[in-house]
């Protein structure tokens, strides 16, 4: 009796025995042929985890506050955490870039980045908030944080099926930085003053429910990505970044919260003028 042919895309025992931490990822070569690499690249996955432990780091900062008795120690360690979720959206941006720009992304590094992303902008926002504010309104504060955390991860799920598709001068929906980034602004903003977050609890509620809505929303951001980083520009745009950076650096948590309630805003406010042009 002939022996059965191997399937051309089965795995030969030799790679079955490979251990665990051995990744193998098939790709295309620039022919179009079906190639398989072993390994990961290390490079853009080093600002993916850099980027996972801003959000870890921010998360455990929320708790040392919820665990603090001085009130000033508490508003410290929530300024920490606010802080933390900026470094991630820094450390985020760049992972992304260094992979085009040296040609190594991976469908790893996509998943990879995501699970970072659900931590740093969606759990450690939502522990922030929760702790700061909505944790004296009871049940209501955690379902309003849960909503946060579901609608960070729908939007990410949804973003990832979307990659090769949806038009990249777009985002539909808020995406998850900006939102966290909307969150970690409002506490940094107000502890930096002092004030409790028991004082804002409804607020706080609103614009965290808010935030989770919208990044579940249809509704479309300017993604920037059509700006060319990489060619010449006239010499007033580098006055322009300098003087970006010098209002931005004059007060970090004032106008960071600004900045990312105008962004949060222009998509609504954008969609309404749409709706509006189309009726008339």
């Amino acid at each position: 009796m002939s022996e059965r042919p191997e399937e051309p895309n089965k795995p030969s025992d030799a790679e079955s025995l490979l251990p665990v931490d051995e990744h193998i990822e098939e790709g295309h070569d620039a022919e179009g042929r079906k190639v398989r690499h072993r390994g990961i690249y290390l490079l853009p996955n080093l600002f993916t985890t850099a980027n996972l432990f801003a959000g870890f780091y921010s998360i455990i900062s929320s708790m040392s506050a919820l665990g603090a008795g001085d009130p000033r120690e508490a508003s410290k360690y929530f300024a920490f955490a606010a802080i933390a979720i900026f470094v991630a959206m820094v450390l985020d941006g760049l992972d992304g870039r260094v992979a085009r720009m040296t040609n190594t992304q991976s469908a790893f590094g996509a998943e990879y980045d995501s699970l970072s992303d659900m931590v740093a902008f969606g759990v450690a926002p939502a522990l922030l908030a929760f702790g700061w504010a909505l944790g004296d309104m009871g049940k209501v504060g955690w379902m309003v944080a849960f909503i946060y955390v579901a609608g960070a991860a729908l939007r990410l799920a949804r973003f990832n099926t979307q990659i090769g598709t949806a038009d990249k001068r777009y985002f539909i929906g808020l995406a998850s930085p900006a939102a966290a980034g909307v969150v970690a602004g409002t506490v940094w903003a107000f502890s930096d003053y002092g004030i409790q977050g028991s004082k804002l609890s409804f607020l706080v509620a609103l614009l965290v429910a808010a935030a989770g809505m919208l990044m579940v929303s249809n509704i479309k951001y300017n993604s920037f990505k059509e700006l060319d980083l990489k060619g010449r520009v006239p010499f007033v745009a580098i006055l322009a970044v300098v003087l970006v950076f010098a209002v931005v650096f004059s007060d970090p948590p004032r106008i960071l919260l600004l900045i990312f309630l105008a962004y949060a805003a222009s998509g609504p406010i954008q969609f309404l003028l749409r709706s509006r042009r189309r009726k008339s």
